[in-house]
């Protein structure tokens, strides 16, 4: 404790400190003990409790298990490895590494019926689309496909180019059962 001129006592800095580390300190129950000992309530309870709550059951994005049902449903690519390549519903070729970013190659998940119009995030109501196309888009169900194509970021991709792209993403480039050629054994 210090005095001013004024005649009050202050305390020093370091003082406040230990004064508030024991007057704030709480005694936590060690990790082993259960919820229940906290809430004196059977963990049974808290379960039934957690499970009422209302959560939103149409997330606005998709579910990783619809996004990959919803890949699995776009057209395949011949001649490639399915789980790597698709094409969207107007043609565009899509490459499984590039979501949401704004290139030719890639794709994002869409709203078939848009999300604030009442589409539900379903795996009827998903599609795979060329990431351009799905923000040019938006919201509009009026737009006709060949607005659609028109809004494409086209781009001419050789077999060469989608090997590449496969050896840098994946570190390996796996061909499709339909490819036709030789196979090495």
């Amino acid at each position: 404790m210090q005095s001013t001129k004024e005649g009050r006592t202050t305390e020093s800095p370091a003082s406040k400190v230990g004064r508030r580390k024991g007057r704030n300190s709480t005694k936590l129950p060690p990790p082993s003990a259960s919820v229940s000992a906290l809430t004196d309530q059977p963990i049974s309870d808290l379960i039934s409790e957690f499970e009422d709550l209302n959560f939103n059951n149409n997330p606005r994005s998709f579910p990783y298990s619809v996004k990959q049902q919803c890949w699995d449903k776009a057209e395949t690519i011949k001649g490639r490895d399915p789980h790597r390549w698709r094409r969207d519903p107007l043609g565009n070729t899509v490459f499984r590494k590039l979501v949401g970013c704004p290139g030719c190659l890639c794709h994002d998940f869409d709203h078939i019926l848009p999300y604030s119009k009442g589409g539900k995030s379903t795996l009827d109501n998903c599609q795979v689309l060329q990431a351009t196309v799905n923000r040019s888009k938006g919201n509009r169900t009026d737009i006709s496909r060949s607005d659609l194509i028109r809004r494409s970021s086209y781009c001419r991709v050789s077999g060469r180019d989608m090997d590449l792209l496969e050896l840098s993403a994946y570190g390996n480039v796996r061909r499709g059962e339909d490819s036709g050629g030789c196979r090495i054994q």
